[in-house]
């Protein structure tokens, strides 16, 4: 989607450069800035995000590798 935002100049002068250190479009660093900037600021989405990693690590998991987890768990003293 385009949209058309004003930022001081300093800004820009600073994310021209890092897109250009980086070798990736100016479009591509205000995307992933505003990405983190939504990530921390919006932590169901943060909840969200993790939730679906343990979904897909528990899809993964065999039954050696979860016997062998909850036996180092014991172990372990919290």
């Amino acid at each position: 989607m385009k949209i058309a935002i004003s930022i001081p100049d300093e800004i820009f002068a600073e994310a021209e450069s890092l897109a250009r250190q980086l070798k990736t479009s100016r479009s591509q660093i205000y995307s992933r800035a505003l990405s983190d900037f939504l990530g921390r600021h919006a932590p169901d989405r943060v909840t969200e995000r993790m939730n679906e990693a343990l979904d897909r690590i528990r899809e993964q998991s065999d039954p050696f590798t979860k016997h062998a987890a909850r036996r180092v768990l014991k172990r372990v003293d919290w």
